[in-house]
């Protein structure tokens, strides 16, 4: 049986709510939303696993505020029921110098975490992010809440020029990578 994985693109489309940051002339959900686009056509094309999205198409609005579109994430993926949680996003900061990805999980020392490390191996290696950690966070909603393993990857800052050319540039990449990272995590080569 494929190992079915959830891929949650963060954020909602501009001009509604829970849209995302912003940086360097982008938007957080367009990049987000194409990422987990590529990412999804890599794994369904691959007979391990199958994957869903939160927003299979670049108009959906999920949920009618912040609360109800993170329950919303959470709920398709916990009924469906997916084995792995994947939410995608893009960090900003007012220092314009702070770059690099990093990937939050619930816990340490679990499978999300394992998972983690392997995910950011391959962003690291195959987009040249600065690898800033997995780092844990009991407080993020979709992390809570998932029935099972998840992860929360900050791909890039867009508000850093060099991360941010790189996220426009290059989100076939951050997918490819986040794709090598699953399949470093179950030990397998690529299809």
């Amino acid at each position: 049986m494929a190992t079915r994985i959830f891929i949650d693109q963060g954020h909602n489309p501009t001009g509604f709510h829970n849209a995302g940051a912003t940086g360097n002339g982008l938007l957080e959900q367009d990049i987000t939303y194409q990422v987990g686009i590529y990412l999804a056509d890599l794994l369904n094309n691959d007979p391990r696993f199958e994957a869903r999205l939160s927003r299979p198409t670049a108009t959906t609005v999920l949920g009618t505020n912040n609360a109800t579109s993170l329950a919303e994430r959470v709920r398709m993926a916990n009924e469906w029921p997916a084995h792995f949680f994947i939410s995608i996003h893009c960090n900003a900061n007012p220092n314009p110098a702070i770059n690099g990805t990093e990937i939050y999980i619930f816990q340490y020392g679990t499978q999300s975490n394992w998972l983690a490390q392997h995910v950011m191996d391959g962003i690291v290696q195959t987009v040249g992010t600065r690898n800033n950690g997995i780092r844990e966070n009991q407080t993020f909603y979709v992390l809570r809440r998932t029935n099972m393993p998840s992860i929360l990857v900050e791909l890039g800052y867009l508000t850093n020029a060099s991360d941010a050319q790189k996220l426009r540039d290059n989100q076939y990449g951050f997918a490819y990578g986040i794709y090598l990272g699953i399949l470093g995590y179950f030990g397998y080569s690529p299809a």
